[in-house]
This record gives C-alpha cells, structure tokens and sequence, in this order.
C-alpha cells in the first residue's frame, strides 16, 4: 500500500500541475488593444513667391590714410617752439604753425641781402649815369657815327643789372629761408608721430614728424570673381577723357562700414573710387578702395568713433538688385542644394536648387531655372531623414492648418469635427496632451 502510493503521488502531482496549467491558459483575459498614433511631424514652411532682393557683398579690409607725410624742415636751426597740437594724435589745421627753429641766423641773412640789393642797386645807377656821360663825350668830340657798345659801357650796365637781380634774388631766398623757420601744416590733418621737441637741433634731413591727412580715409576691400559679378565697379581706360573717368566714379557703388572700438560700434559710409590693376596671386581675389570722406568731423548726431588707422572694419558693398527671385532662409537649404517641397497632400518631395547668391542667412534662387516655382510650399524646419512621400503637418507663413485638414493627415475621413478610433483627442496624434480639448474646440483655439 504505500509502495503503490509512492507511485501514485508523484503521477497525481504531475497531471494536477498540468490540468490547472491547461485550466489557467484557457481563462487568460484578453489582452487591451491600444490604438497606434500616427506619426506626423510638424513643420514650418513657407509659399514661394517672386521678391525682389538687394544684394550686399560681405568683405573686410584695414583702415588706412589716402595722404601721409613725413615733416622735414628745409633750414637748419634749434627748435624753439613746438605746438600743443603737435603731438601724437594732435589735430591740426591747414596753415597753423607746428614747430618754429631760432629765425635769428635767417634774419641776419636777410638784412646782409637787402644791403646787397642797396649797392647793386647804386651800383646800377652809377652804370646809368656813366653810360649816359660817355655817349654825350662821343658827341662833344665831334663824332658823327654810332658810338660802339664799349664807348657807351654797356657791358657794364648790363654787368650791374645782373648783380641788382643777384641781389634782389638772395633777398627773395632769405625772405623763405625766414619764412621757413615756421613749420606749417601743408594740409588739414592729424600728427601720427612725433620725433623731436623744443631744445633740439635739426638740419634740413631731420625728420621731425609723420602726419596724415584727415579729409579722406581709405579701405582696401578683397572680392572674390562671384562677388564681382554683382558690383559693378568703376573701371577705367588708359586714355579715356576725364568726363567719362568722373562719370564711372559718380555711379560707383555705395560701402557702409562698421567696427568696433572697445564698447563703441561705430558706422561710416563710403563709396568705391578705384581698382586694383592686378589680382592677388596668393588669394586670387581682386582689392578694390573705397573712400570715407571726413571720417574726423563732429557731427552732434552721430556718436561713431573716430576712424583709426589701422583699424579692421566689416564693410557691405552695394550690389546689384535681382529681380524675380525666392528668397530662403539658409537652414531651408540642404546639404548638396536640395529644399524640402511639401505637395498638396502634405507629403514631402526632396527637390535640388541652383542658387545665385547666397549669405550668412539667406540663399537665393532664380524663380527661372532655379528649380522651384512661385506657389509652391517649401518646408523651413530641418529634418534629418527627409524620405520622399513622407506626411508632415505643416504650418505654412505662420497659418496653423483647421482641424478638418488634420483629420484627412491622420487617415480620418474628413468630416469636421471627426476623430481616429481609439484617440481621444485630435492633438494626440501628435504627441500632445490626452487631455485636449474636443475638435471643435481645438479649430478655435488654432
């Protein structure tokens, strides 16, 4: 008996275990079905139409003067007076005195030259007079014919004429020579450099100082040869008369200038004058100049900054103006020139794009041959896979599409107002909270 229930025990176990196994399986619940959201990505985008965009050429270029001179007395002497202008970063205008050298030397010099004049000039008289007595002695004696050269004292009248006018012309030269002791400004300027000071002696080869001109500065602006197919620049011709040289200058294209000077941004406007005679081998662009015309003067609205030598500024040459053209925003613009063309059924077509002109931010493409057309909406969001017939829920210039259009998105069958099976509200289907409101709500609040 208890052999046969050592048997049986086990035996009992096992079917028990696989009756209640069978029992649990055939009772399971079924499990809850959960309706699958469609995934619609939501994008920007933008309908094309035809604009009009004024081109702007991005460069750089370093400020420099147009004139520089280095100061060189032309006497010699000991400085005596230096001017408070006269100094690093001093302004000054034409004619004012900058340094004068001790004049006492030239002064002596000038008196000697009027005692010169004095006696070449009595001298002169005395010649006249001789001259004058020696052709009446010819006609006292009796002499009938013309009296030669040497009988009248021509030779030494002409001999004190000259010395009159040697005289009077080392008078003249003292007379600069004194003027010279005064070193003026040959110009309206600015002092980039001081070399001597008051005490110092200087000869005619001394230079005393560097200054600069401050009516006009100059910019040497590099283009490349796709920038120079939008600026159309001042070219000239060996030969050609001035009226059309002042005609290409007048239509030259406008720069406008910015830099910064610590907390200071400053903006100056100018104008291109001239260009380069050759391309630079190394960068194979082309530098052109353009003009700031009196960057120095105060003006009581503008609080730019003096313009400084040497100083980098960003300029924007004015271009030409393309016509007919879409204008898009950079981000719109893949990687190997495709955009993003949502068709009317909200899916996407990738579509590559010839461009004109491009900037930091914006891209352009001709409305002809450029590979879009005007109506058609071009997605501005980035997407990083963009397959060809993928849905998307645009939002295009700013207009947010009704709740009827989403419905038709999300497969319902358009009816307004209609919901998927199994989505609570319209907004779920894409991402947003269960808790929305119902779809007529939904369009209002759009």
């Amino acid at each position: 008996m208890k052999l046969a229930f050592r048997i049986l025990a086990p035996v009992l176990v096992i079917v028990g275990s696989v009756w209640l196994a069978k029992y649990f399986i055939s009772t399971k619940p079924e499990p809850r079905k959960m309706a699958v959201k469609p995934q619609i990505t939501k994008v920007e985008a933008t309908r094309l139409k035809p604009e009009t965009f004024q081109v702007f050429v991005e460069t750089q270029g370093t400020v420099r003067p147009r004139t520089t001179s280095v100061i060189i007395p032309e006497v010699s002497g000991r400085v005596m007076f230096v001017s408070p202008n006269f100094r690093e970063g001093g302004y000054f205008e034409k004619g004012d005195v900058l340094l004068a050298i001790d004049p006492i030397n030239y002064e002596t010099a000038m008196i000697i030259a009027e005692s010169s004049v004095a006696q070449a000039f009595r001298t002169l008289e005395e010649a006249k007079v001789s001259s004058k007595q020696a052709v009446e002695n010819w006609q006292r004696v009796g002499k009938t014919t013309e009296p030669s050269d040497l009988v009248k004292k021509i030779p030494q009248l002409r001999e004190a004429e000259a010395r009159l006018r040697a005289a009077e012309a080392e008078l003249e030269k003292a007379k600069r020579d004194l003027e010279k002791t005064k070193i003026k400004a040959p110009f309206a300027g600015r002092i980039a450099e001081q070399i001597v000071d008051i005490g110092q002696y200087v000869s005619q080869n001394t230079q005393l100082g560097r200054a600069f001109a401050t009516d006009v500065m100059e910019v040497r602006l590099p283009l490349t040869n796709t920038e120079l197919a939008f600026v159309d620049l001042p070219e000239t011709f060996r030969g050609e008369p001035q009226a059309e040289i002042r005609r290409e200058i007048q239509k030259a294209p406008e720069v406008s200038f910015r830099g910064i000077i610590g907390n200071h941004v400053g903006r100056w406007d100018g104008k291109i004058v001239r260009v380069d005679s050759s391309i630079d081998e190394m960068s194979r662009q082309l530098f052109v100049v353009a003009e700031v015309s009196d960057p120095y003067r105060y003006e009581k609205d503008d609080d730019s900054p003096p313009l400084k030598i040497g100083m980098f500024v960003d300029a924007l040459v004015k271009g030409d103006k393309l016509e007919n053209v879409f204008i898009l925003p950079r981000q719109a613009v893949r990687i190997g020139g495709e955009v993003i063309v949502i068709k009317d059924d909200n899916t996407i077509r990738r579509q590559r794009v010839t461009p004109i002109f491009s900037e930091d931010k914006r891209i352009v493409i001709p409305a002809e041959g450029g590979g879009l057309k005007a109506g058609e909406v071009v997605c501005l969001t980035p997407l990083a896979y963009p397959a060809n017939g993928a849905k998307v829920l645009p939002t295009i210039d700013g207009v947010t599409p009704d709740v009827e259009t989403q419905g038709e998105i999300f497969g319902g069958k358009g009816g307004k107002g209609k919901r998927m099976k199994g989505v609570k509200g319209t907004n779920d289907s894409v991402g947003e909270s269960s808790n929305a409101a119902k779809p007529a709500e939904t369009a209002k609040r759009l």
